[in-house]
């Protein structure tokens, strides 16, 4: 119940800010505050509450030192970036049809067996050297296209 007063308390301090008041506490322990003077109650002293001074100006994203570009020459900058990724674009694209072609004549090779004396026979260093080298043309592959699809990214962010 006490709790329940002095956070009433609490919320009316605010709006008497100006005002004196005073504290007492009777032979049972209550507790009461008041605006006016109570008989064998204290006067109590708040201290200001802190304050911040508002913020001057918000800063800009960069300082007022750095150089500013003209429309026409960011739009030439632009222009010349896009013209370099598009010709990446291209030899990436070529590169990836090489690696492709690659790919396909890597699957076509020998996996290792052959016929001695009549009977079919597994030559276990052909087939490793098979398998290694389909999957150096399968990480070509992907590798390409893995740039072709950061490429074409890229290309979408440009206004």
């Amino acid at each position: 119940m006490k709790t329940q007063y002095l956070l009433a308390l609490l919320c009316v301090v605010p709006l008497l800010a100006h005002a004196e008041l005073y504290k007492q506490v009777d032979a049972d322990g209550h507790v009461t505050y008041s605006s006016a003077p109570i008989k064998g109650g204290k006067k109590i002293y708040l201290e200001p509450l802190p304050t911040m001074q508002p913020l001057a100006k918000t800063r800009s994203n960069s300082p007022s030192s750095f150089p500013k570009v003209d429309d026409n020459v960011q739009k030439g900058r632009d222009d010349t970036r896009r013209k370099i990724l598009q010709d990446e674009l291209a030899t990436e694209q070529k590169l990836l049809a090489e690696a492709r072609q690659n790919q396909a004549k890597a699957e076509d090779q020998p996996q290792g067996n052959f016929v001695a004396n009549g009977k079919s026979r597994h030559n276990e260093a052909v087939a490793q050297e098979y398998a290694d080298n389909l999957a150096k043309q399968n990480e070509q592959v992907s590798l390409h296209q893995k740039n072709i699809d950061a490429l074409n990214a890229e290309l979408a962010k440009l206004k």
